[in-house]
């Protein structure tokens, strides 16, 4: 994001301020617009970031054949509904059919889509999809299990709700004993 682009974002952060009834000369927020604009900078590096520069070649040859899980990988992202936080823990497994990743980029992939305005049904399967374009596995399985402040705050006002999205790709969709594998061994927990 340019100087100029964050420029306007504190224009426009101040704006709101004052549309909203505040006092933009108030101490505590005279600094908030230009913190509000680095705030958004990093909350969306997800649309100025390179898939390629953080897979950085970390795909190798491998004869593996057995299911690869990451589990338990935090996550958050903004509710492109209502710009407001989501967040929560993904679980990510895949069957490698000549190639793996390094175990990092995972979580580097859930946090290059994350971090834009999104819904979780939709970063479930881009996550998925992107594993499936890069490996080409024998399978992929991504399961979500987000809590949405679109919910917990207003709205519905439902702290304990939690939303849970899974995208299965591959023999993962095609088999019951290898979904089943997948399911038992990340266990899917409360966040």
């Amino acid at each position: 994001m340019s100087d100029i682009d964050k420029k306007r974002l504190e224009k426009i952060t101040k704006e709101l301020l004052e549309i909203i009834g505040e006092d933009t000369n108030r101490e505590g927020l005279l600094k908030t617009p230009k913190r509000v604009a680095k705030s958004w900078e990093f909350l969306s590096q997800g649309y100025n970031q390179n898939l390629d520069e953080i897979v950085n070649e970390a795909i190798f040859n491998e004869s593996a054949k057995d299911m690869v899980i990451v589990k338990d990988i935090e996550f958050y992202s903004l509710c492109e509904h209502h710009l407001i936080p989501f967040y929560g823990k993904a679980h990510v497994g895949y069957i490698p059919d000549g190639k793996i990743i390094g175990l990092s980029k995972i979580p580097r992939i859930i946090d290059f889509y994350a971090r834009r305005l999104q819904v979780q049904e939709r970063l479930t399967n881009q996550i998925a999809t992107c594993i499936q374009d890069l490996l080409n596995p024998k399978g992929v399985a991504v399961i979500m299990e987000g809590r949405h402040f679109c919910m917990l705050m207003r709205g519905v006002q439902k702290q304990n709700s939690i939303a849970s999205t899974s995208s299965m790709l591959g023999t993962f969709k095609e088999k019951s004993s290898t979904r089943n594998e997948f399911l038992k061994l990340v266990e899917v927990n409360k966040i």
